[in-house]
């Protein structure tokens, strides 16, 4: 019997005409590891959702077709009752956190399960380890970077033991050496595993099967090697290989750091006596492990954090784009929502948006989109006000290949009329886009004067 199968399946979101998922059917195995690809808003979170049996129940909509999960139909069966048999680790983490702690966040899903008491703790710290974040058992979550979070929840899930296993985008805010050893571990489980992701390269070294969604439809169902040559053939975005931009040199400095050190905690410095030169005209990347302390240097480049020890000089305005940009929205159209920093200005939002690929959409309510489509709409936002110094902190997470590589010719044409900070695990795209590339956990120095493209 199969793990779990679709049969004919569509579904569409309540008050939404399109269906989100249109007639299809898949079956999968016991021990495969299935890489799931598409465009945003393809619907790929919608059949990851589906298959976890949060669809319909959760978000409720029109359901056509069956899913049956461990052999049991998810139209009658609760999504708390697939627990255990079934295990997810979402695009979000950060919407997937209930307790404060580390260790209990873990402990959580075991204890749900009817775990004995005496095995819970050993297993929570069992899979934290497995996934490098052993040392963060004792930790707030508050204190976390994103891709610790991330680490965490997939934890989480793997105490479970699941039968089948859903990550949805689950490398996004993982440094590279983390993500392929995530991506090793859930190969080895031997759960099936569902891949959703937009980063195929690392993936599809670890998938026997792969499975591309177009408008909600399967297009293609086939065992990876034939699946290679399909996406060469038909969506080459999807199997490009990054080409370095020709390296310049920025002219004038817009933001200066100099000795900076930044500590959340007392006994704990986060950034350390950094010094770092961002120019106008100059494309920076700034990359190192999780926890590293990327973000955290981007907030202060961008002075939304002032430092504990050193100086931040900038010169002229600073735009931000956050890890987790939909938390932010606050108006009901696209256009009022870029529109806010530039004082209404519906006219210049609609151009805003039509950059980064999404003009049609201006009515569209926020929240309606999938998270790919936030991204953009978050950094249409930032872009609209024409900042001196653009910060973007993991700009591409859920964006496709193809509009990962629009973001990096845009970055790259009106790089002149600003200084660039980007901070991202995305190895492929800080090659793409980046002048320099600045390693913060190569060295004790933090390479800060690190050789172009790496």
């Amino acid at each position: 019997m199969a793990v779990a199968q679709a049969e004919r399946l569509t579904f569409a979101y309540p008050d939404r005409r399109e269906p989100a998922l249109r007639d299809v059917s898949l079956q999968l195995e016991e021990g495969e590891v299935v890489l799931l690809l598409g465009a945003s808003g393809s619907g790929k979170s919608t059949l990851v959702r589906a298959l976890a049996g949060l669809v319909p129940h959760f978000h409720g909509g029109r359901f056509e077709g069956r899913v049956e999960v461990g052999g049991r139909d998810t139209r009658s069966c609760r999504p708390a009752e697939l627990a255990g048999t079934v295990a997810t680790l979402f695009q979000d983490p950060e919407e997937q956190v209930v307790f404060t702690h580390v260790a209990r966040e873990v402990a959580f899903g075991l204890e749900n399960v009817g775990t004995p008491p005496e095995a819970i703790l050993p297993r929570a710290i069992r899979s934290l380890t497995a996934v490098g974040a052993g040392h963060l058992a004792d930790r707030p979550v508050a204190q976390l970077s994103g891709g610790e979070l991330q680490r965490v929840c997939l934890a989480s899930a793997l105490a479970l033991d699941p039968r089948l296993l859903l990550l949805d985008e689950p490398t996004s805010q993982l440094d590279p050496e983390a993500a392929d050893d995530l991506l090793e571990l859930a190969a080895e489980l031997g759960s099936t595993v569902v891949v959703s992701e937009q980063r195929p390269e690392r993936v599809l070294d670890v998938a026997t099967r792969v499975v591309f969604l177009d408008a909600g439809r399967v297009v293609l169902d086939a065992p990876v090697d034939e699946a290679r040559g399909w996406l060469g053939a038909h969506r080459p975005d999807w199997a490009r290989k990054a080409v370095p931009p020709d390296p310049r040199s920025g002219s004038d400095v817009v933001c200066r750091l100099r000795h900076v050190s930044y500590a959340y905690r007392a006994d704990s410095l986060v950034v350390d006596g950094l010094t770092l030169d961002l120019r106008c005209g100059e494309v920076a990347v700034l990359v190192g492990p999780n926890g590293v302390g990327k973000t955290t240097v981007a907030k202060l480049a961008a002075g939304l954090l002032q430092p504990a020890v050193g100086s931040v000089d900038l010169h002229g305005r600073a735009a931000m784009l956050l890890q987790d940009p939909g938390r932010h929205v606050v108006r009901e159209r696209l256009d009022a929502e870029v529109a806010l920093g530039v004082g209404g200005d519906l006219p210049r939002a609609r151009r805003a948006l039509a950059s980064v690929g999404l003009a049609g959409h201006e009515q569209r309510h926020p929240r309606d989109l999938s998270s790919g489509e936030r991204e953009r709409v978050a950094l249409a936002s930032v872009l609209v006000t024409e900042p001196d110094l653009l910060v973007l902190d993991e700009p591409t997470r859920g964006m496709d290949p193809t509009r990962k590589r629009e973001l990096a010719a845009h970055l790259r044409a009106t790089a002149e009329a600003r200084a660039t900070l980007v901070v991202t695990n995305d190895r492929t795209f800080a090659t793409t886009v980046g002048d320099r590339i600045v390693n913060l956990g190569e060295s004790a120095e933090q390479n800060l004067v690190a050789a172009a493209h790496g």
